[in-house]
């Protein structure tokens, strides 16, 4: 499988606040884990509500916020729910961006 990232990936788990709407149209406000993080995005686990690709989303991260686009999401059977690749938006500031800069 070929590397199409753009970006190296960070590998922790950051403790984030999630919000958006559903498949429903039903908002939602929830903590996730963030792993495999960079300065465009990040995986999401532990989501407790459907989403599904295009969504926007924002993730929360020591008070800083922004917006995601959901690419992929992924079910799981584990602890870990539901799964969800996102990439910030171009306009949006990254809010781990200071936690990359000292690694």
């Amino acid at each position: 499988m070929v590397e199409r990232r753009q970006e190296r990936r960070t590998q922790v788990d950051l403790t984030v606040r999630i919000a958006g709407r559903d498949v429903s149209g039903n908002p939602f406000a929830q903590s996730a884990v963030a792993s495999s993080i960079s300065g465009g995005g990040a995986l999401l686990s532990g989501l407790a509500r459907e989403v599904r690709p295009e969504d926007l989303i924002w993730v929360e991260y020591r008070d800083r916020k922004a917006r995601f686009r959901v690419v992929w999401v992924r079910g799981s059977e584990s602890e870990q729910k539901t799964q969800a690749a996102v990439q910030r938006l171009e306009k949006e500031e990254c809010p781990w961006i200071a936690l990359l800069e000292k690694r």
